[in-house]
């Protein structure tokens, strides 16, 4: 099986940062893509940032500009550090990792989190 878990988040006023951080664990074979969405109460979970093992990034529209990525897909572990926060980035954040359990023959997953909080005050 594989896990994913989410940390890092918490509490912090308009304007402060937080770096959140995700790990996948079991029996992968490869990660392909390590991503972030989050679920603002009332709405539909929308994408923040995602990685590729190839190097591709993409961020969300509410991310650009602020939150940028680091950490190793290849060790199944990555950060996102969120910077310039907002009372509107309130939400419960999610990481989703997708890759191949086994080369031959062909089994994929996909696995998400159990979510983090970050809560913004103005």
């Amino acid at each position: 099986q594989v896990q994913v878990v989410e940390s890092g988040g918490g509490s912090v006023q308009s304007g402060g940062s937080l770096n959140l951080s995700c790990a996948a664990s079991g029996a992968i074979y490869v990660t392909t893509t390590m991503s972030w969405y989050r679920q603002i109460p009332g709405k539909d979970r929308e994408l923040v940032a995602t990685v590729s093992r190839g190097g591709a990034t993409a961020y969300g529209d509410s991310a650009e500009g602020r939150f940028t990525w680091s950490g190793d897909i290849r060790k199944n572990t990555v950060q996102l550090q969120m910077s310039g926060l907002k009372p509107e980035d309130t939400a419960d954040y999610y990481c989703k990792a997708v890759g191949r359990l086994s080369f031959d023959p062909y089994e994929p997953f996909e696995k998400w989190g159990k979510g983090i909080r970050v809560t913004v005050s103005t």
